[in-house]
Parts: structure tokens; C-alpha cells; sequence
């Protein structure tokens, strides 16, 4: 047989075209695929009842203006009472896990497990029946004080691993260099390894953040009086007294109107943080 009837490998290779072309053909064959599934969907959906489960406009208006800036209001004082919360519980725990004193070790790194293996929604139902193993017990602020030991005491065993890491990252130098001028170990912690060290963990804090917003939405396992109600209960309240769902459509608009800034602000610290290494 000749060489010119059998093809080389680098004949092959040609007509299969370069590594850049073959993925160019196989990200449009992507998009194709995409475009042809969403014009699917457009073609095959039936709009008005779409616009009539999802978009009704008079539940529309009686959604937003019914009640739904004090809903708003409670979501974010829940979530930022469980983040203080956590954020001050979890940096207590980092240090117990770094400190040289076994005792607080295993204290903390059980919390930190149990609270990490737990449910939070199990936390909430927990803290609710509270009152029920302790007649006379009474939080203050009830229910915010409520839901921001049990959220926050969740989102503890989540921050404290995240600070420590943080706390692990500064560079040890920096600790010498405190230490070289006369701090005591206290003071070097204080105002040299944990400024350093939250400047590190500023975006996974902010995605932290952001879960706690989402988690907040198990409040209603504790019982709510109208006046307490965060988004959720009041979108899942409406939607069932209506049967319709735009309730909770308005309600989920919400939560990302809390969370697409803080996402936002998250990729910019990142994006920052990359070019400041």
C-alpha cells in the first residue's frame, strides 16, 4: 500500500481542526442545544396561566403594600442579629480550637461538629419548645432573641472554621514582629492576627451572610405573631389563604434584592483580594 493511501496523523489532526476549533464547535453545538430547549419552553408554555398562577396583578399589589416592607424589615433584623451572634460565638471558638489548652479544644471542636451536623431546622424546634422543658423561661426580645441564639448558634460551628482558617493564614512573621515589640500574646491576637485576619475572610464572611439571609426563612417552625413575620411566612401565608403563588414569587424577589448586592460585593472582594497576592 502507498503512503499516499493511508492517511498520516497529522492529516487526521488537520481535518479534525486544532484544539481551539474543536472547542469552538462544541460550545456552539451548546448554545444551539440551550436556545433550542428555551424556545421550546416559549413555544410550549401557556403564558396566560403562567401570568395568572405566578404574576396576578391585584395579588401583586396586595402582596407589597399589605405587609410586606415589615416582613422585609424582619428578615433583615434576623439575619443581622444571627450574624453579631455567630460572628462573636465563632471567633471565641476559632481561638478555643487553636488554643494550647486540650479542654478547649475538645469543647470547641465538638460544638463546632454538632452544630455542622445538626439541621438548623432541628436548632429552631428545639429553641421553640424551650419554654415546654423550662416553665418560666422567657428570652428577651422574644422572638428576635429566639431566633438569634438559635441561627446564630448554627452559624457559629460555620463561622469558627472559616475564622480560624483566616487566623492560620497570617503569616507567622507577623506575630514575631508583634511579639518583637513587646506585646503579650493577647494583645499580638487582638490587634495585629485578627484585624489581618478578617481582611482575608471577608468574602466567605459575606457568603456566610448570605446564608444566614436564606436560612432565616425556618423561623416559622417557631410560632410567629403576624408582627413577626419574616418574607416567607408572610408570602406562604398569603399563597395559601389565595392559592396562587405570587405571593411567595414577591417573597423570593426579596431575598434577592438582600443577596445579589452582597454576591456582588463578594466577586469584587475576591477579584480584589486575587490581585492584591
Amino acid at each position: 500500500m502507498t503512503s499516499t493511501s493511508v492517511p498520516t496523523r497529522s492529516a487526521r489532526a488537520k481535518k479534525r481542526g486544532s484544539p481551539r476549533q474543536r472547542a469552538r464547535r462544541i460550545r456552539l453545538l451548546q448554545y444551539l442545544i440551550l436556545a433550542a430547549v428555551i424556545l421550546a419552553a416559549v413555544l410550549l408554555a401557556d403564558w396566560k396561566q403562567v401570568g395568572e398562577v405566578f404574576f396576578r396583578p391585584d395579588l401583586l399589589q396586595r402582596t407589597i403594600t399589605q405587609g410586606l416592607p415589615r416582613a422585609f424589615t424582619n428578615t433583615l433584623i434576623y439575619t443581622f442579629g444571627s450574624f453579631v451572634v455567630g460572628l462573636i460565638l465563632g471567633t471565641m471558638l476559632a481561638l478555643m480550637r487553636l488554643s494550647q489548652v486540650a479542654a478547649y479544644r475538645v469543647i470547641a471542636t465538638v460544638y463546632i461538629e454538632f452544630f455542622r451536623g445538626v439541621p438548623a431546622l432541628i436548632v429552631f424546634l428545639a429553641f421553640g419548645m424551650l419554654p415546654l422543658a423550662f416553665p418560666g423561661l422567657t428570652i428577651p426580645l422574644d422572638p428576635y432573641g429566639t431566633v438569634w441564639a438559635a441561627l446564630g448558634l448554627v452559624s457559629a460551628a460555620y463561622l469558627a472554621e472559616t475564622i480560624r482558617a483566616g487566623i492560620q493564614a497570617v503569616p507567622k512573621g507577623q506575630v514575631e514582629a508583634a511579639r518583637s515589640l513587646g506585646m503579650s500574646p493577647g494583645q499580638s491576637m487582638r490587634k495585629v492576627v485578627l484585624p489581618q485576619a478578617f481582611r482575608i475572610i471577608l468574602p466567605p464572611l459575606t457568603n456566610e451572610f448570605i446564608l444566614i439571609t436564606k436560612d432565616s426563612s425556618l423561623v416559622y417552625v417557631i410560632g410567629l405573631s403576624m408582627t413577626a413575620y419574616e418574607l416567607t411566612k408572610y408570602g406562604r401565608d398569603l399563597s395559601n389563604s389565595n392559592a396562587n403563588l405570587t405571593p411567595l414569587v414577591v417573597a423570593g424577589l426579596m431575598y434577592l434584592l438582600i443577596t445579589l448586592p452582597l454576591a456582588y460585593a463578594v466577586r469584587r472582594l475576591e477579584a480584589h483580594n486575587a490581585r492584591g497576592r
